[in-house]
C-alpha cells in the first residue's frame, strides 16, 4: 500500500511539472507569435467620416442602397494604432467593405460592396439633404485622393474624425502594381479605402485631367530611392541588405516614383531586377522579411552591425493593420527600421495588412503575412 501511495504522489508531481513546463512553452509561443495582435483586448473606437465644407461645416458620408436606405461610413480603430484604419459601411447589423472601383470615368467611383456583389453608392449629404458624389480625383503612385464634389465642381476634403478630435485622411491605397487590385464578389477593385495619418505631401496631387485631354505622365517624375536603415539605441544607422543562399548581398530601398512619399513600396535590387519585399507568414514565431525572386526563391533581409554581424529583420508584433518591424539582436534587443530620403526625411518601415486574415496572398508559392511599406511617421 505504501509503495502504491508513493507511486501516486510521484505521478502527480511529474504531471504537475509537465503541465507547468507546457504552460511556459505556450506562453513563450504566444509572446513570440507573429499573429499575436495587440488589438485582442481593445475596445473598438469608431471614427466619423465627414466631408469638410470650406466654411468649416461637416457633411455626413453615407452609403445608399437601391431603395434609398442609408448606412454610415466609419473608420474603425481596433487597436492602439490609428495610422492605418479600415473604412466600412455600417448599419442594420451589416458591415460592408468600401473600395475604389476600376472605371473608365474621369473620376474613380467609390462603393460599398456586400457579400453577393451588390454595390452601394457613396455620397456626402448636405444639411438640406442634397447628395454629392464622393470620388477618387487624383492619384500619385500607390495613393488615390478622395473628395466630395459639389454641383459646381468644388472639391471638399474627406476626413476621419476620432471622438477626441484627431484627424486622418481618407485615401485609396494600392498594393498591387496592376490596374485591377482584386475582384471582390465579382466587382473589379482599383484600390482599398483606408483612413491614414495626414502627410505633408498632400498638395502634390494633381487632379485627373479631362478625358479629352492628355494627362501628365507620372513617369516624368525623377525617381528617388530612400535608404533603408536599422537605427541602434546609440543613434547608429545599420545597412539593411538582401542576401541570397550564397551570402551575396543586395541593396534594399524604398522607391519614390511620384511626388507623394507617404506610402512607398520597398524593393530589393538583385541583378538589375526589383524584387518585392514582404513579411512572410510563419506559424512558429516572429515573421521574417524576404525578397521574393522570380522563381519563388527568398532572399533573407538582414541588418549589418559592426564586425559584419548579421541581424534578423522581422515583424515582431501586430497592432490592427500595422505590423511592427525591427532588427533583432541575439540578446533580444530591438532596433527600429526607417527609410531615409537623400535630403534627410524619415518614414517608418512597417508591415501593412489589408485583410483580416493570416495570409494576405501567395506570391510564387510564398505565403505573405503583410506588405512591407515605408509610410509617414
Amino acid at each position: 500500500m505504501s509503495n502504491m501511495k508513493n507511486s501516486n504522489q510521484l505521478f502527480i508531481r511529474t504531471m504537475s511539472c509537465n503541465l507547468f513546463i507546457l504552460g511556459l512553452i505556450l506562453l513563450f509561443s504566444a509572446c513570440n507569435s507573429s499573429e499575436a495582435d495587440e488589438s485582442s483586448d481593445f475596445n473598438d473606437i469608431i471614427w466619423n467620416v465627414k466631408a469638410i465644407h470650406p466654411d468649416g461645416q461637416t457633411l455626413d458620408i453615407k452609403a445608399f442602397d437601391k431603395n434609398g436606405n442609408s448606412y454610415d461610413i466609419k473608420a474603425i480603430q481596433n487597436s492602439d494604432q490609428h495610422s492605418f484604419l479600415d473604412v466600412k459601411a455600417l448599419g442594420n447589423g451589416i458591415e460592408l467593405s468600401v473600395k475604389m472601383l476600376v472605371s473608365n470615368d474621369r473620376f474613380i467611383p467609390i462603393k460599398a460592396i456586400d457579400k453577393v456583389g451588390t454595390s452601394y453608392d457613396i455620397k456626402a449629404v448636405t444639411s438640406e439633404g442634397e447628395k454629392l458624389d464622393v470620388k477618387g480625383v487624383a492619384r500619385s503612385g500607390s495613393v488615390v485622393v478622395m473628395k466630395a464634389i459639389s454641383k459646381e465642381g468644388d472639391f471638399y476634403g474627406v476626413k476621419a474624425i476620432s471622438p477626441t478630435g484627431q484627424l486622418n485622411d481618407i485615401r485609396g491605397i494600392k498594393i498591387n502594381v496592376q490596374k485591377i487590385e482584386m475582384v471582390l464578389n465579382g466587382i473589379r477593385v482599383l484600390a482599398h479605402v483606408k483612413a491614414m495619418h495626414p502627410s505633408d505631401d498632400d498638395g502634390d496631387f494633381e487632379i485627373f485631367p479631362e478625358i479629352t485631354e492628355k494627362g501628365k505622365d507620372e513617369n516624368e517624375f525623377e525617381r528617388i530611392t530612400w535608404n533603408i536603415k536599422a537605427v541602434t539605441t546609440d543613434g547608429r544607422n545599420l545597412d539593411v541588405k538582401a542576401f541570397d543562399d550564397k551570402g551575396d548581398r543586395f541593396d534594399v530601398k524604398a522607391i519614390q516614383d511620384t511626388k507623394q512619399h507617404s506610402f512607398m513600396n520597398i524593393r530589393a535590387f538583385v541583378n538589375l531586377k526589383e524584387l518585392p519585399v514582404k513579411i512572410i507568414f510563419n506559424e512558429e514565431g516572429y515573421s521574417s522579411l524576404g525578397a521574393i525572386g522570380s522563381k519563388g526563391n527568398l532572399y533573407e533581409i538582414k541588418a549589418i552591425d559592426e564586425g559584419d554581424v548579421k541581424l534578423d529583420v522581422k515583424g515582431i508584433s501586430r497592432s490592427g493593420n500595422i505590423v511592427n518591424v525591427k532588427a533583432v539582436k541575439e540578446n533580444g534587443e530591438f532596433y527600429g527600421v526607417k527609410a531615409f530620403s537623400p535630403d534627410g526625411e524619415l518614414n517608418d518601415v512597417k508591415g501593412i495588412k489589408i485583410f483580416d486574415r493570416k495570409i494576405e496572398l501567395k506570391i510564387k508559392g510564398n505565403p505573405v503575412y503583410a506588405h512591407l511599406k515605408a509610410i509617414s511617421q
